[in-house]
């Protein structure tokens, strides 16, 4: 396995972080391909979107019995500017959300946004309307979030639910494949109700990038296709493998999700070294 070289992208990434925070000047790397593109922080609790959910809807409302249904909303939109704009979804009061007018009030704030020229949706995530002709917003509010809030005594967490069982219980709902129901049970890991779930190290969904990435540290064709439940097995040895030396380094150890991430990262930077392709997004590291 490629164990070393994903360790060697996990460094330089986090040393780029560290460097940052430290108040260095530019560049943070001598990397061409980390100065010149977006990577997403080793540890998911570092980027710049999930701080913004964690201090301003998940920690304040964590004992909220609906914090499952912003955490579903958070991760669809998943651009901090747009929540912002259209708030926590739960009354003043600390009544229960009153659906109608709180997405009529979504659809309004993001027209705004719209007429501003500014995005709406974080490019990081696919979010699509399957096929349907419609509005991102409106396909978003109807198709995905109502049914959501209609079905949410089958589909809402509990405590003493795993992290596998809570997100299995939101794949259940349109809109929610195994990767995004996997991104709002990252956030939900952290809040009361699954922080003691058995296999919070242990629990990840792959995703696109994530299965590439394993592929290419486990020296298989980027395509190859092997089952989730492969996939999980395989990761689980990786961290076993990677943790050791994150230690070594001083560094936290990874749980599975951080480290599926880490694996979707270094499948975007083996795409540039390897002139494959190249990420979406850029970045003014030098």
């Amino acid at each position: 396995m490629r164990t070393n070289d994903l360790f060697k992208f996990i460094r330089a990434r986090h040393c780029i972080y560290l460097m940052k925070e430290a108040g260095n000047r530019k560049p943070w790397t001598g990397d061409p391909i980390l100065q010149q593109y977006r990577f997403c922080n080793v540890y998911r609790e570092l980027d710049a979107v999930t701080k913004w959910i964690r201090e301003n809807w998940r920690e304040p409302n964590a004992k909220n019995d609906n914090l499952w249904f912003a955490m579903c909303i958070a991760r669809l939109f998943n651009n901090s500017k747009t929540l912002e704009a259209i708030g926590y979804p739960v009354l003043k009061n600390g009544y229960e959300v009153l659906i109608t007018p709180y997405m009529a009030h979504v659809v309004r704030e993001t027209d705004k946004i719209k007429a501003r020229g500014e995005t709406v949706f974080n490019p990081a995530y696919i979010v699509s309307t399957n096929g349907v002709a419609m509005d991102k917003v409106l396909y978003l509010m109807d198709r995905v979030l109502l049914p959501a809030w209609s079905n949410r005594q089958h589909i809402a967490p509990k405590e003493g639910d795993t992290l596998e069982v809570a997100a299995k219980k939101l794949i259940k709902s349109p809109g929610f494949a195994g990767f995004m129901a996997g991104q709002v049970i990252a956030d939900l890991k952290y809040a009361p109700v699954l922080e003691k779930a058995e296999d919070w190290w242990t629990f990840a969904v792959s995703g696109p990038g994530s299965r590439r990435g394993l592929n290419r540290v486990l020296g298989f064709p980027i395509t190859a296709r092997i089952g989730e439940s492969l996939w999980h097995k395989k990761l689980l040895i990786l961290q076993a493998e990677i943790n050791p030396l994150m230690e070594e380094q001083g560094y936290e150890k990874l749980h599975a999700q951080d480290l599926q991430n880490c694996l979707c990262e270094f499948d975007k930077y083996e795409r540039v070294r390897l002139e494959e392709g190249r990420p979406k997004q850029r970045y003014q590291g030098v």
